[in-house]
């Protein structure tokens, strides 16, 4: 199971960028699919996530600024993230998880920088 995660880079305040995990070895239609980041000496946190029935939710901090969307045949889960703020620096991580059975799969992580 691979979850390749891509679209980060260097971006100044109030900018966007659209993160792209693509899953493959999984049907990604039959997983939760969502996204957490990891700042410098912070825990890693959910910023959204969108279950297999389409249920959205997200961080408070993001609410309103990102969007999460998937296109089951391309077992692809996607991240809009506008108006980005320099607190959005992070290495972001796709995540798929299913209950059961239990399985959990993370993707590598892709750099996002906010900075001018």
């Amino acid at each position: 199971v691979q979850l390749q995660a891509s679209g980060g880079g260097l971006v100044q305040p109030g900018g966007s960028l659209r993160l792209s995990c693509a899953a493959s070895g999984i049907s990604a239609s039959i997983y939760d699919m969502g996204w957490y980041r990891q700042a410098p000496g912070k825990l890693r946190e959910l910023v959204a996530r969108i279950t297999s029935g389409g249920k959205i939710n997200y961080a408070d901090s993001v609410l309103g600024r990102f969007a999460i969307d998937r296109v089951n045949a391309k077992d692809t889960v996607y991240l809009q993230m506008n108006r980005l703020k320099p607190e959005d620096t992070a290495v972001y991580y796709c995540n798929a998880y299913r209950i059961a059975p239990r399985e959990n799969y993370w993707g590598q992580g892709t750099q996002v920088t906010v900075s001018s």
